[in-house]
């Protein structure tokens, strides 16, 4: 393994990567560095296709040691769908979909629970608790019964039914909170709190592991486009960690020496009920202040005070990237009109990052000709209530 240590982006302390770690004493999340040089040096990247399709084929630059607790339900290496007619009416031509619907689970969500309890149970824990707005919690408690762990999901009463479902099939110990994940998130910290050191926090960007299962979509980006990077990544933005991801992930591939310095400029994706990070990156500011009354149809990201704020506006920032927030009218709209032209039904945060791009391209954000990505995060018919079929007419016997 050549992980050799976690590290604060906020103070640069570095802490030991061998133990259970949650965040830094100075509050922020923890990010995995390794031996780059050593892996530079070790593995060509077009020995990367001789491997397995799934995201373990990065290895070397995850954090598991032992592959005896590689933990995989085969998660990775999902599709990039070109999508001609609808790039072609908003203008982009080079529109390419990166369809995260085809993960177990459902959702992009998979590859961070496959990464995080693959290192939680290398590291010895025996059950985890998190809160989530669904997906996540679905994924974690999968993993985790695979794994033979315990979980413990706290999640909002209104996310999505089938979320619910897989937690309660999975044999997880689900909680549902009349309120938002930041509600859930205080159930959780009770719990963990009280649980004298049996159970441990998996929340979003609380242990440093998940992150690495998520930037692995950065890895595929690069290695599908023949190890080139495109000009935009547009992705639907809540907790962030996808975004962070991807980020650490072009970093990564740019210091081992296998991309160019430019970057793609990254665009965090919001809805405007819920637009923290849009609020704060139009400010100029450094920090997300917590934002009222948070309602979208895009679920996955109503997260009113992301703990990873930060990390996201560095990137967004580092990469001459921006962030934007779309209407739930629109969502819905692009959510129909995409899959009538394409025969794709993309999930409402995966719709959102459409809207989105459609936006950035008719102000000019998106030049002409430029290869834009944009990120489907999950399966759209874990969302069966985005289309309405209430105008469909019922034919007599």
């Amino acid at each position: 393994m050549y992980l050799t240590h976690l590290e604060c982006p906020r103070c640069g302390r570095e802490h030991d990567a061998g133990v259970p770690q949650n965040l830094c004493d100075c509050g922020s999340p923890l990010l995995a560095r390794y031996d780059l040089a050593r892996v530079a040096g070790l593995v060509e990247p077009e020995r990367f296709g001789l491997r397995p399709a799934d995201l373990w084929r990065y290895r070397e630059l995850l954090p598991v040691a032992e592959p005896r607790h590689v933990t995989t339900l085969g998660e990775g290496w999902t599709p990039m769908l070109r999508a001609p007619t609808y790039g072609a009416r908003i203008g982009v031509d080079e529109l390419l979909v990166k369809d995260e619907g085809l993960t177990p689970t459902g959702s992009f969500k998979a590859r961070g629970a496959a990464v995080g309890v693959s290192r939680a149970r290398e590291l010895g824990i025996r059950r985890i608790a998190m809160p989530t707005n669904g997906n996540a919690g679905a994924a974690w408690a999968t993993y985790a019964a695979r794994a033979g762990m315990g979980a413990t999901i706290a999640m909002p009463v209104d996310a999505p039914s089938i979320c619910r479902r897989e937690c309660v099939a999975a044999g997880a110990d689900l909680r549902l909170v009349d309120g938002l994940i930041s509600d859930a998130g205080r159930q959780v910290a009770a719990l963990v709190a009280a649980s004298a050191g049996t159970i441990f926090d998996a929340g979003t960007l609380r242990e440093p592991y998940r992150l690495e299962g998520k930037k692995t979509m950065g890895y595929e980006i690069v290695e599908q486009l023949g190890w080139r990077v495109p000009d935009v990544i547009v992705y639907p933005t809540g907790g962030g960690v996808g975004l962070i991801g991807i980020h650490k992930a072009l970093g990564e591939l740019r210091e081992l020496g296998w991309i160019e310095d430019r970057l793609p400029r990254l665009v965090a994706v919001q809805s405007s009920g819920c637009a923290p990070i849009v609020r704060a990156f139009a400010a100029g500011e450094d920090r997300a202040r917590p934002w009222a009354d948070a309602h979208t149809v895009a679920f996955g990201i109503t997260v009113p005070a992301p703990l990873g704020d930060e990390l996201i506006l560095a990137a967004l920032r580092a990469t001459a990237g921006t962030a934007i927030a779309v209407d739930d009218a629109e969502i819905l709209a692009d959510l129909r009109d995409f899959a009538a032209r394409e025969g794709l039904l993309l999930c409402p945060e995966g719709a959102a990052c459409l809207t989105a791009a459609r936006k950035l391209r008719a102000g000019g954000w998106i030049r002409a000709g430029e290869r834009v990505v944009v990120l489907n995060t999950g399966a759209g018919v874990k969302y069966p209530e985005t289309v309405d079929v209430s105008g469909v007419p019922v034919l007599p016997r």
